[in-house]
C-alpha cells in the first residue's frame, strides 16, 4: 500500500471513506468514488489530484503483486 500520508482532515476522511467503500465490495469505479469524495468532503483540486495518484499507485502495486503470485 502506498505510504504517503494525506494532509488535512477532509482528505483523510475522503481516503477512509473511499477505502471503506472498496473493502465493502462496492463495485463502483474508483474514479466515480473519487469524484463523489471530492464533493462529499469539499476537497480542493490539489486534494483531488492526490487521490487520483494515490489510488493509481495502489492499483499498480496490487497488479504487480498479482503478477508476482502468478509467476
Amino acid at each position: 500500500m502506498p505510504t504517503i500520508i494525506p494532509q488535512g482532515t477532509a482528505l483523510k476522511k475522503a481516503v477512509s471513506w473511499i477505502s471503506e467503500n472498496l473493502k465493502s465490495g462496492n463495485e463502483t469505479a474508483i474514479d466515480t468514488l473519487i469524484n463523489e469524495a471530492v464533493f462529499r468532503f469539499d476537497l480542493t483540486p490539489k486534494d483531488s489530484d492526490f487521490l487520483y495518484h494515490f489510488y493509481a499507485e495502489l492499483r499498480a502495486e496490487e497488479k504487480n503483486n498479482m503478477n508476482d503470485k502468478m509467476s
